[in-house]
Formats: C-alpha cells, sequence, structure tokens
C-alpha cells in the first residue's frame, strides 16, 4: 500500500502516496515539510556545511566548558594573572595540582577546535600548564634526592615553565624568557636568567623538529614566513608614519583595556548576569558561543571579517607584503567559492566593501567580540587574538597609505613602495604589547617570522604604544587581578601618589600576639587554640617584649601534644622549655621600623616574595604589616576618601 499513489482532488496533478493522503493533517504536514526543504535549501545552497561548524563551535565551546567544569575554577580562563600571583609569593591552593593538568589540556584541545569562531588562542593556559609541570617537577626531585622543601628551588623552576609556555607556543626562546620576565615578574634573578632560556631553547627546538618530523616543514623555520624586500625594506620618512601607528596602537589599547576591564565588572557585579554565571554557567557559555558563532557565520555578517581563514591564516595573509588595494584598484577578482591558500587575501575582499571597508569591519566587530569572549568560563589564551587585532590595524594603515603613495615615498632620489605588510608586523607588536605591558613583543615578531629588516621602525612603534598605554591603564593582566581581587600588591613605581612620605606607623596592624620565653604553657595553649596564625613572634618577657624570633604554629601544636613526662608531673613549665626541648625557635632576620616609608616597605615585599614582616621599635614588637595593609594604604593613595 506504500507504493500506491493518487491524485488529491483539486491538485495540480502531482501523484501523492496513499499514506499521506490518507494521515492525520495533511496540510499541517505539507507545510512543515515544506518549511523543511526551503531551510535545507538555503543553509546548503553554499555548497559547504557551514551551519554544522557552527555547532561545531558552540559544542567545543560547551565540551571545553564541561571539562571545566569537572575540576573547578582552577583550569578555566588564561591562567597567566594566577601565575603572576603565585611568582609574587602568594600560596594559591591547589591552582598548580597535577590533577589539573589532563582537565586543562582537554578543554584547552576543545578551545581551539573553534577556531576562529570564538577567536581565542592558547599562551595563557600554555603558560599554565608548563607552570603545572615544573611545580609537578619540582617536588618530584626534592622526593627523589630527599632533600627539604626549598622555596627558592620552586620559585626558579616556576620562572623557567613560565618562559618554556610562551616559547612553546610561538618557538620564540628569546622573547618567549623575555615576555615571562615581563609580565609575570616585578623583580627578576639573573640567576634564573640560563634557566629559562636553557628550558625555553629545549622547548621551541622541540616543537619546530616535530614539524620537520611529520613532514610540515623541510627543515626547522620560523611560524610566519614574509616575504618582505631586504635590500630596502622601508624609506627614512616611513619612520614618522610608523610613530602614527604606535600611538594609534597605544590609543586602541587604552580603549580596549578599559572597555574590557569594564565589561568583567560589570558581568560580575550585573545581578542577572552575575546570577547566571553562578548558576547556569553553560547557558551563558552557550549563549555567548551561539553569539559569537552566528556572527563569524561565513556566508553571513563572516563574509566581512574574513572567518574563513583560521588564526594562523590571518596572520600569514595580513603580513602579506602586497599591497590588495593596488591589486583591486583597477580589477574586481571574485570572492572564491573555496579556500585559496595562495591567496588568502581575496578574504578580506568585498567589491562593495573594499579593503579598507572589511578591515575596519573587522576591527569594529572584533573589539567588542574579543572583549565578550574573554568572559566565557574556559581554558583560553588571549594574546593571539590581540597580537592578529593589532596586526590588522597596521595593515589598515599600510593599505591607506600604499594607495595614498601608490609609487612609494621618494627618499634620496629613489622610489621604493609601500609594503603593508611592514605595517601589520609593527601593529601587531605594538598593540599585543600595549595591551601586555610589554617591549618583548618587537622580539617575537621577528622571532615569528624570521625577518629584523624592521626592527627600527617596530621597536619605536612598541615603545610609543607602552608610553601611551602605561601611562592610562594597567596591563590586561593586571586589570583581570584587579577585577577577580586575587592577592597581589599594586604597582606604585613612577606613580605621583606620595608613597614616600606615608609611614608604616600610618597602616601597620598594632593587634599582635606575642609569646613570651617565660609564659606558662597554659598560657601558651590558650594562645595556640584561641588564634590561628602560621606563626608566632617570641619576645624575651612580657615586660619588655623585645622579639627575639618565632616559632611556627604547627611546631608549637605537635609539641604541646607530645607532653612528654617531665612535663605531666604537676610542676609549672614555661615556653622556655618546649624551646629548648626541640620546638625551634627561627630567628627574625628582616623587620620594619614604625618610621620605614611605604614606598621601601612595597619594594621589599615584592623583591622577597614576602607576605608579612613584623614591625619593631627599638627592638620591642610593635605590630605587623602584610600585604593586605599594603594594598590598603596605596589604594587610600590613589582614592583618597572624601573630605567630610
Amino acid at each position: 500500500m506504500d507504493e500506491l499513489v493518487g491524485l488529491r482532488e483539486g491538485s495540480s496533478g502531482n501523484p501523492v502516496a496513499l499514506q499521506e493522503l490518507w494521515g492525520p493533517c495533511p496540510r499541517l504536514r505539507r507545510g512543515i515539510r515544506g518549511g523543511l526543504e526551503w531551510l535545507k535549501q538555503k543553509l546548503f545552497r553554499v555548497g559547504e556545511d557551514w551551519c554544522f561548524l557552527l555547532v561545531l563551535g558552540v559544542l567545543m565551546a560547551l565540551i571545553s566548558y564541561a571539562m571545566d567544569l569537572a575540576v573547578g575554577s582552577v583550569v578555566r580562563g588564561s591562567g597567566i594573572p594566577e601565575v603572576k600571583t603565585i611568582l609574587s609569593g602568594v600560596i594559591l591552593e591547589d591552582y598548580l595540582d597535577i590533577k589539573n593538568f589532563g582537565a586543562k589540556v582537554v578543554g584547552l584541545s576543545c578551545t581551539l577546535a573553534t577556531g576562529s569562531t570564538i577567536f581565542l588562542g592558547k599562551v595563557g593556559p600554555f603558560v599554565h600548564l608548563s607552570v603545572m609541570i615544573a611545580a609537578y617537577l619540582g617536588r618530584l626531585r626534592t622526593k627523589t634526592l630527599g632533600e627539604a622543601e626549598n622555596k627558592s628551588k620552586q620559585h626558579e623552576m616556576l620562572v623557567a615553565g613560565a618562559a618554556v609556555g610562551v616559547a612553546t607556543v610561538f618557538a620564540a626562546p628569546f622573547s618567549g624568557v623575555l615576555f615571562s620576565i615581563e609580565v609575570m615578574s616585578s623583580h627578576f634573578t639573573v640567576w634564573d636568567y640560563w634557566r629559562g632560556f636553557f628550558a625555553a631553547t629545549c622547548g621551541a627546538f622541540m616543537f619546530r623538529l616535530l614539524a620537520v618530523f611529520n613532514s610540515e616543514q623541510e627543515t626547522i623555520t620560523s611560524l610566519y614566513k614574509t616575504s618582505f624586500r631586504v635590500d630596502v625594506p622601508f624609506d627614512l620618512p616611513e619612520i614618522f608614519f610608523f610613530v602614527v601607528l604606535g600611538a594609534i596602537c597605544g590609543m586602541a589599547s587604552c580603549a580596549y583595556l578599559f572597555c574590557q576591564r569594564t565589561f568583567l565588572a560589570f558581568i560580575r557585579t550585573n545581578r542577572v548576569i552575575s546570577k547566571l554565571l553562578a548558576t547556569s554557567k553553560p547557558l551563558y557559555s552557550a549563549l555567548a558561543a551561539l553569539l559569537l558563532a552566528s556572527l563569524t557565520y561565513p556566508p553571513g555578517v563572516g563574509r566581512f571579517m574574513a572567518s574563513r581563514l583560521s588564526m594562523k591564516e590571518h596572520l600569514d595573509s595580513l603580513f602579506d607584503n602586497r599591497s590588495w588595494a593596488l591589486l583591486t584598484r583597477n580589477a574586481s577578482p571574485p570572492w572564491p567559492k573555496e579556500l585559496d591558500p595562495q591567496n588568502l587575501w581575496l578574504e578580506w575582499y568585498h567589491p562593495h566593501f573594499t579593503i579598507f571597508g572589511t578591515l575596519a569591519f573587522f576591527l569594529v566587530m572584533k573589539f567588542w567580540m574579543l572583549i565578550l569572549a574573554t568572559t566565557i568560563p574556559m581554558p583560553a589564551g588571549y594574546f593571539l587574538p590581540i597580537f592578529i587585532y593589532g596586526a590588522a590595524i597596521g595593515r589598515l594603515l599600510g593599505e591607506a597609505l600604499s594607495l595614498a603613495f601608490p609609487e612609494g615615498i621618494v627618499a634620496g632620489g629613489i622610489t621604493n613602495p609601500i609594503m603593508p605588510g611592514g605595517y601589520a608586523l609593527a601593529g601587531a607588536a605594538a598593540f599585543s604589547g600595549a595591551v601586555t605591558h610589554s617591549i618583548s613583543t618587537a622580539l617575537l615578531a621577528f622571532e615569528l617570522t624570521g625577518q629584523i629588516v624592521h626592527a627600527l621602525p617596530v621597536l619605536m612603534a612598541v615603545l610609543v604604544a607602552n608610553a601611551i598605554a602605561q601611562s592610562c591603564q594597567p596591563s590586561f593582566y593586571d586589570g583581570t587581578i584587579i577585577v577577580k581581587k586575587l592577592p597581589y600588591l599594586p604597582w606604585i613605581r613612577g606613580r605621583p601618589i606620595g608613597s614616600h612620605r606615608v609611614t608604616v606607623e600610618n597602616f601597620m596592624n598594632h593587634t599582635i600576639t606575642t609569646l613570651a620565653r617565660d609564659a606558662p604553657l597554659e598560657q601558651v595553649v590558650k594562645v595556640v587554640t584561641s588564634t590561628d596564625v602560621a606563626e608566632y613572634p617570641v619576645v624575651e618577657s612580657r615586660e619588655s617584649q623585645i622579639l627575639v624570633g618565632t616559632v611556627r604554629r604547627a611546631q608549637l601544636v605537635q609539641a604541646l601534644q607530645a607532653e612528654p613526662p617531665a612535663w605531666a608531673s604537676g610542676q609549672q613549665h614555661y615556653l622556655q622549655d618546649m624551646l629548648v626541648g626541640g620546638c625551634s625557635l627561627e630567628p627574625v632576620t628582616l623587620m620594619l621600623f614604625p618610621e620605614t616609608s611605604l614606598h621601601q616597605a612595597h619594594n621589599l615585599f615584592e623583591l622577597l616574595n614576602l607576605q608579612s614582616l613584623f614591625v619593631t621599635s627599638k627592638g620591642r614588637a610593635v605590630g605587623f604589616v602584610t600585604w593586605v595593609e599594603l594594598e590598603k594604604a596605596i589604594s587610600a593613595l590613589t582614592n583618597p576618601p572624601a573630605a567630610k
């Protein structure tokens, strides 16, 4: 019966199956089927399954978030702000636990699988992963050799791990070490240089060697090859335009940093969004990923943002030394239905928008899309996207100059055509350097491309951009630390806040719990059970209060629980007896005075990665200072309370 067909009364003569003719609601069913057929034709009319690519981006974002949710908030985000906090001496529980390594790797893999849909990188998570391995190897070394825990050794391993994380992403050992120093260290020990360079060189060499073994490269080469002119890469008058590019990147970075930090603070304080993030993080991630994936749909709006290109192809195309504006001035090449690896620049062209329109549209759209992407709670890096964004800024200026001077700028009677790719290289280094407050991005640009012909103009652009950004906004990572309220000391050097005039006496904590040598054990037990500090200052006597050392709470509790037979005889015993009996008294090698300035105290805390220092006056313990008191004092100077 299914094969029988008939004619419907009043129809055009097209036969239909009898089952359909006699089924319930035939008109509704035909309407639904027709609608699905129309939708299918619209979705697949370009000949490629772009709708599935959109779904791929959303699914990968959700899977990445699910892996993040399985372990907790430790593996979310970039990781560099937290690593920076750890390197300053603050202990973040479980953040470097090796059990989070697998979740971070899988989550990052899903993030990278989205490609340019979400437009996120991997630098930050790689730094976190590398530091995780460094911490684990450090603990393994300690257990293998049977040594006692050494904080300085652990810190050396973490510093080297941070350098390796950057170097293995870009195969750039020199800029990797310098970038980790600039971004994650307020003070750096020269002793750590060779360790960082050795580990970073090994990592970068292996990264590029694997590409040769995998037949991706014939030999070890740079990641992004360029074909810039070597004899005269730029004319002397072009230096002015590179400086202008640096100023543009500096101002654009200030706007980006301000908007990103403001929006991140907004979603944390807004009642609706914060509740959504607290109770339905998958829903927020899905909505954000769906919005970004929809806008980057290539046959749609993504057609004007080169959305078919991967992040590597974005840089390959933007570093092209040819002028796209001159190539399309007298011609209108068609948009290829398939991606052409030999002519990636065609992805930036549209006959109605032109090169300038698509580049400007890319900059406008990616500005807020990048900010939105940084709020999605999944493992992701944010350096490579801003590097590409800066390259687009430089490319736009370079194309404008090539169109304004089609023959080139005359210098010394010789005319050389302008290479927009050089401006893209300078823009990438300048904008990313301004956002991260680092100069090493100039060296990174040279190591990525394997050419150093634009060394002077790129460095000048980076310096100008940094000068503007550092005077107006905190870096991307510092801003994240501020919004997340991580325990990190604010930067005060060079800031006119009067930190030299404020003394420790004005902001120290006067509530200090001391233990006297002549204190009875009953009083010691009472102090230990009523407080939970990590260590107690020990004074000579209750009357003199002369500071003689410190004793750790864990050792004190262990000694009290031991209860030697001599103490249980009913006689009165004192803390001095316990100190002699095996509870070690650690000397105080560094302390502050009430007259010490805030600036000096801040430098000591940063240089030595301290958490607290005791304050003494004529040898007497009068208080203590932690990074909490320092942060409050700096905040009071930066934002003084309104006069009543």
